[in-house]
């Protein structure tokens, strides 16, 4: 049985081919949002990031949202392996006295967490030598631009839903694109439009590290809005997920800067959603329609159905969960770091295939 699935488009599996899967070609990492499915990667994460892409050691992006954009931050601490294990403990040992937590105890535990896992590494983390960290957070427009209420906010939201799904694009209307990132990095391939949404350019800095983080976490309706981040523009801010979820972004731009150079990307599925409120719309998909040449460089490495049916409950450890186990927290916990360590497989795989690919497990991307 395989654990892993490896998908890759036409400029990145013709790379693969002839000169294998190489450290020194990998350009940028993305990370997708999805909450606790973030965790099944501790292990493949420590690996790429603690011995990998060390061995070759070049500027490299790492952008992500949510979940995602922890795991960056993660992969910039000075010893990402033990960044990794703590971020899998803190984020599994959340804990809540209600089955329905109020979004300030939510916000509380969070930033709680994010100050375990950030506090002492903001350095580390924002000058590391050889990687360039973007945060990606929305923030609000429209009635969604200062919502003094929570019936506001889900009216704003139940709009966006709606308008989101008639057309992606109207959504540009309730939602901005904010991109944190680090001034080193200019993103050239980012900075020429590319989508409706209007993109934000701010610099990422010790100061706003842990608000950016929270910003890009904060799921609406659930926890509170950020409001204050240094240096960023003011407003009202939620996860970066809501639109881009699976970070559906013109990576094949990185062409101009980087010929060969390979985004990999370790997912949680084979194909790419652009933004969470496209989940259930599979014709949205980023493979299909006149956005599908943005992944020609792209590889995809995702767990397989047969390994997912080996996991707790027979799939990726979700938000689900929290209501599923109620407040008997013990297990939901045994149930994730089950899963964390079964992630180990994933891996053991990846390794032999850097060690020696192949080429009959790769696939093209699917739409």
């Amino acid at each position: 049985m395989s654990a892993l699935n490896f998908h890759a488009g036409p400029r990145a599996l013709a790379r693969i081919r002839s000169h294998g899967l190489q450290a020194r070609d990998i350009a940028i990492i993305p990370a997708a949002a999805g909450g606790p499915k973030g965790l099944i990667f501790r292990d493949l994460d420590q690996f790429v990031f603690g011995e990998w892409l060390p061995s070759s050691p070049r500027e490299r992006t790492l952008i992500g949202s949510s979940i995602g954009a922890w795991r960056m931050a993660a992969a910039c601490q000075r010893d990402p392996v033990r960044a990794f294990a703590r971020l899998g403990e803190l984020y599994a040992g959340q804990r809540y006295t209600s089955t329905k937590p109020s979004p300030q105890q939510i916000n509380a535990v969070v930033q709680e967490l994010l100050r375990e896992f950030v506090s002492g590494h903001e350095d580390d983390i924002v000058q590391h030598p050889n990687h360039r960290l973007h945060l990606l957070a929305v923030r609000g427009k429209g009635g969604l631009a200062a919502p003094t209420h929570r019936r506001a906010e889900m009216r704003g939201f139940a709009a966006a839903a709606l308008t989101n799904f008639a057309s992606r694009e109207r959504l540009g209307g309730l939602l901005e694109r904010v991109v944190i990132g680090d001034a080193r990095d200019g993103a050239p391939w980012l900075r020429n439009k590319f989508d409706t949404f209007t993109t934000h350019f701010a610099t990422l800095t010790r100061e706003n590290l842990a608000a950016g983080l929270l910003a890009s976490g904060t799921l609406p309706l659930i926890m509170q809005p950020v409001t204050q981040i240094t240096g960023v523009p003011e407003g009202y801010y939620w996860d970066g997920g809501i639109i881009d979820y699976n970070l559906a972004l013109p990576y094949a731009r990185v062409e101009a800067q980087d010929p060969d150079g390979i985004v990999f990307y370790p997912h949680f599925n084979e194909h790419i959603v652009p933004g969470w409120l496209d989940k259930a719309l599979p014709w949205r998909r980023c493979a299909r329609g006149p956005n599908r040449g943005w992944l020609d460089n792209v590889l995809i490495v995702s767990p397989s159905q047969d390994f997912l049916k080996t996991l707790p409950r027979g799939k990726l450890p979700d938000r689900a969960d929290f209501k599923f186990h109620g407040l008997n927290h013990d297990a939901r916990v045994q149930a994730w770091n089950t899963a964390m360590a079964e992630g180990g497989r994933l891996r053991d795989e990846l390794a032999a295939f850097i060690e020696r690919p192949d080429l009959s497990r790769l696939r093209a991307i699917r739409t």
